[in-house]
């Protein structure tokens, strides 16, 4: 199907007036900028968040967003007539267009848990009506627009593409990093039909650079699998480089800083203690676990996601290695961990890194803190850990995990024993590195 064809005026059936022009489910790190995005463009929004803390956080503006969306988030609240909270489920029946922007992590067993995606699917469905439009943008496995929307809607009596329309368009947000706004970003969308193509365009369209359609929700759906997957067995061939050129005496960043002068055929990628996030380490399991239940291999990825699995591990080994040349057993240092976001710039921990090398640690004796100007707290196995002031001073090691931007990090250098595992600090004669 080409693009002139996707984008084809079809006949709409009639509908009654909504108040809103989009519901927005799902209020987290995608789905607040994204409601911010479409009210900027003019859209009139309602929020829809099941978690009564998270909305009063946004109320409040304590959420966690670029200065730019903090500063919509203000205005937006000012505004009841176009931008509403609400944690009523019904609300979704007044919205024109519904987008349905859940967390899709994996569980323990690292199997996809489609428990949030599977509720928020349901309820939307049981509440649609004739002449909505319902875009699914949480990253999923290939087939999954057609499980919980498609097949839900046939059997309520309404058919995707002539009384209800679908699309899959799979969220491109970027926490933290301002070069890479929801409006400077393409997005992707495909559609049941081509009007479901054209309806989620035009909303679509307001907040990103353009839009660009694929001839399925399966293609759509794929694509973000995709996006992830790359970036995860890149991460993890840096990985692999660093240690490589680790034992060549090399500086691994001095190496991909002039790879990356080649202007065609090479993107950096640079290592660092593991991945973290919502996206990169879950995302490809979407994809092997839907693989298995289809009895097909993909060696590539497998390995990759193991590697970036082991990362972690790897730290902790390090670690024991540099206090080891030092005259310091783990079992029984002091450990100062620098930044725990799984990312500079944010605010977010889930699956950082950081948690995991923690435990480790905890679990060899080591007695251990962290420092972290944007996280207050985490919760590791045995209870609550608080951020302690940035210090050398009282540590035999310091661990550096997350560098910050705008933080002065100049005291490291007065770390005893210092890995870094950004591999950023150059300047720092004494550092070791993974």
């Amino acid at each position: 199907m080409t693009s002139t064809q996707l984008r084809m005026p079809v006949q709409r059936p009639a509908t009654k007036p909504f108040r809103y022009d989009v519901a927005v489910v799902g209020l987290g790190y995608v789905g607040l900028p994204t409601a911010l995005a479409l009210r900027a463009a003019g859209r009139r929004v309602v929020g829809m968040e099941i978690s009564t803390d998270r909305v009063a956080e946004i109320r409040t503006g304590d959420a966690d967003l670029l200065p730019s969306d903090r500063s919509r988030l203000l205005d937006a609240l000012e505004d009841d007539d176009a931008f509403r909270l609400t944690a009523d489920p019904a609300e979704s029946a007044t919205a024109r267009i519904v987008l349905v922007c859940v967390p899709t992590p994996i569980d323990h067993h690292l199997a996809p848990d489609l428990d949030a995606l599977r509720a928020a699917c349901r309820s939307v469905v049981e509440r649609a009506v004739p002449g909505q439009t319902l875009v699914l943008t949480s990253t999923t496995y290939v087939g999954c627009t057609r499980d919980f929307l498609v097949e839900p809607l046939r059997r309520r009596g309404l058919e995707a593409g002539k009384d209800v329309y679908v699309a899959f368009a799979p969220e491109r947000i970027d926490p933290g990093n301002e070069r890479h706004v929801q409006k400077q970003v393409p997005r992707v969308v495909g559609g049941v039909s081509a009007e479901c193509v054209q309806r989620t365009t035009e909303l679509l369209e307001g907040c990103a650079s353009y839009v660009h359609p694929v001839s399925s929700v399966e293609a759509a759906e794929l694509t973000k699998l995709y996006e992830n997957t790359f970036r995860a067995v890149n991460i993890s061939m840096a990985n692999e480089f660093a240690d490589i050129s680790r034992g060549l005496g090399l500086d691994i960043t001095e190496v991909i800083d002039a790879a990356a002068t080649k202007p065609y055929g090479f993107m950096p990628f640079y290592p660092g203690p593991g991945v973290g996030g919502h996206c990169i380490p879950c995302d490809p399991h979407y994809l092997l676990w839907q693989l298995r239940a289809d009895r097909v291999t993909s060696p590539l990825i497998e390995t990759a996601m193991t590697q970036v699995a082991a990362r972690p591990g790897r730290v902790v080994q390090r670690l024991v290695e540099v206090l080891a040349a030092g005259g310091k057993a783990l079992g029984n240092a002091k450990v100062l961990v620098v930044g725990v976001a799984y990312k500079p710039g944010v605010a977010d921990v889930r699956e950082s890194p950081a948690l995991e090398i923690i435990d480790r640690m905890r679990d060899a004796g080591a007695s251990v803190s962290f420092t972290d100007d944007l996280v207050e707290s985490i919760l590791v196995r045995g209870g609550r850990m608080r951020s302690v002031r940035a210090s050398a001073a009282e540590w035999d090691a310091v661990l550096v995990h997350t560098l910050h931007p705008g933080v002065d990090h100049g005291w490291l250098a007065e770390a005893p024993i210092l890995l870094d595992t950004t591999y950023r600090l150059q300047k720092i004669a004494h550092r070791s590195v993974l």
